[in-house]
């Protein structure tokens, strides 16, 4: 059985970098060479070596047990590719996102995963959860998207969360 699964989030959050470290074969990648386009939009305070960015998706694969495989996209994180997010969620059966683009579609569940640069955060949980407004129920985990394991870890928490939340089944639109 196959599980198609979504990485969303912000500029620079390690959507690619998650996807690399986790996907069993040579990952899909879309990055391009930051452009003048991004000058005045995209923050790379946090990021300054960064001069790439996905301009479509990202693909990777893992196989979980003899019995699950799941496919990851993610997905670009400039507002400017947005649009792009719709398709990418199509037939998805949940999502590990940084923003709170998928609290307005309750159809597919969702994790927030924080990205730990440098080995630590700058803020808790509850700090995340209050500033994007996210619900209680939905987990925040903390994990380093440079590690398979901990990315590993992220995906089996995103799979448990959705099939105990399996919203799967109502049509996407």
């Amino acid at each position: 059985m196959s599980s198609k699964i979504v990485i969303a989030g912000g500029f620079g959050a390690g959507k690619t970098t998650l996807v690399r470290s986790v996907s069993e074969i040579p990952p899909v990648t879309t990055e391009a060479i930051m452009t003048e386009a991004s000058v005045g939009h995209d923050d790379t305070s946090v990021t300054p070596d960064k001069t790439t960015t996905t301009v479509a998706m990202d693909f990777g694969r893992i196989t979980i047990d003899d019995e699950l495989v799941m496919y990851m996209f993610g997905t670009p994180g400039q507002a400017r590719f947005w649009f792009m997010w719709d398709d990418l969620v199509r037939g998805a059966v949940g999502a590990v996102v940084v923003v709170d683009y998928f609290e307005t579609n309750k159809r597919i569940p969702y994790i927030v995963a924080l990205n730990k640069f440098e080995g630590h955060l700058d803020y808790t949980a509850e700090q995340v959860r209050e500033a994007l407004e996210v619900s209680p129920e939905v987990p925040i985990i903390d994990f380093d998207a440079r590690h398979r394991m901990s990315g590993g870890d992220v995906l089996k928490t995103l799979l448990r969360y959705a099939l105990e939340h399996n919203r799967a089944s109502e049509p996407v639109a």
